[in-house]
């Protein structure tokens, strides 16, 4: 990894995320050439075999990420590190047209964003993740996206495309109907209500977009259910999907000091019912199980949620099962590599 001392200001970028001041904290950025950009997925878990994700780290900062452990492979910590000391594999776009190229490649569907954020602040100046898109269409590989930030919008040209030529589909998550609540526990990411105009942007432009209830905190977000989901269908979403929060042992420190800092009053009560959904545990780390919880508490919380995704026409994803994944399954690939003559034949 190399550190770069003075990476490019996004901020002079007409692609800002965040409106207002950025963040005091100082920002290290090191820059690394990737020996493979696509990761292969086992976890029954997860709906999606192939994820590519341009960054390491992410600098939404949100206290519940399950992603902080990993950061920890790379010598840093899962705390403030993880905020703030963001690793970019440079050459993202050139690894996934190699991995397109291989024989062994099926044209399977690939999740942009399987472990941190594809479109965090640095994709402004970066644009990792465009230009792996670009690789996308160029290959006519269906993909499909999770991301709370606005800065999906901008990319809405090649996802248009993509939809048209393959296919592509796109999930927010909103965990929060409220932008000040929001802001206490994902700091630095995108305000929920320009969540909402994303995905209708996205949703106006023809691609299908899904909201992600998610991470659910118990005791403490519960309740903006029914909104999220109101505010998302008007926007234009046709699936929502709902996940516990996932309190690894280095992530607990982190959410629960964010917690005391933010909500004291409520600390005791989210705790209580954060055991309630874990039978008396805070985490539950075993594959099939991690994705849910158990209980009346979470039976209680799933039909809130079922019973609003029935009243507003949402289909509704279980665990990690978020987009198309089954159908990316059954369906014949679009893709295909390029020939010398290109597109010339093509409309």
């Amino acid at each position: 990894m190399r550190p770069v001392s003075n990476p490019s200001n996004p901020w002079l970028s007409t692609d800002v995320e965040w409106i207002g001041e950025p963040p005091e904290a100082a920002l290290h950025v090191f820059e690394e050439d990737a020996k493979t950009i696509l990761s292969e997925n086992d976890s029954p878990d997860v709906g999606m075999r192939w994820s590519l994700n341009p960054y390491r780290g992410c600098q939404h900062a949100c206290s519940y990420c399950y992603a902080r452990p990993s950061h920890q492979y790379w010598g840093f910590g899962a705390g403030t590190d993880f905020d703030t000391k963001i690793i970019v594999k440079v050459n993202a776009p050139e690894r996934l047209r190699e991995a397109f190229e291989r024989r062994s490649w099926k044209g399977e569907s690939v999740m942009f964003s399987g472990n941190t954020d594809c479109y965090q602040p640095l994709e402004a100046s970066y644009q990792l993740t465009r230009r792996c898109l670009e690789v996308c269409l160029e290959y006519r590989n269906p993909i499909h996206m999770i991301t709370k930030s606005a800065l999906v919008r901008r990319d809405v040209d090649l996802l248009v495309k993509l939809v048209e030529r393959a296919r592509a589909s796109v999930t927010i998550s909103i965990p929060f109907a409220d932008d000040a609540m929001a802001k206490q526990v994902e700091p630095f990411a995108a305000k929920p209500s320009l969540r909402f105009e994303a995905l209708r942007v996205l949703a106006a432009a023809g691609i299908e977009v899904s909201v992600n209830v998610a991470p659910i905190i118990p005791g403490l977000n519960d309740p903006d259910i029914p909104e999220i989901l109101e505010r998302a269908r008007a926007a234009g979403a046709v699936g929502a999907g709902i996940i516990p929060v996932r309190l690894a042992a280095e992530v607990k420190p982190v959410f629960f000091e964010r917690l005391e800092q933010a909500f004291p009053q409520r600390v005791a009560k989210v705790t209580s019912a954060l055991l309630q959904i874990r039978a008396g545990k805070l985490n539950e780390s075993r594959f099939e199980k991690r994705m849910t919880g158990v209980g009346p508490r979470w039976e209680a919380i799933r039909a809130l949620f079922d019973a609003h995704c029935r009243r507003l026409g949402l289909r509704r994803y279980d665990g990690g099962d978020v987009g198309d994944e089954d159908e990316d399954e059954e369906a014949e690939t679009t893709f295909r590599r390029p020939t010398r003559q290109g597109d010339l034949f093509e409309r």
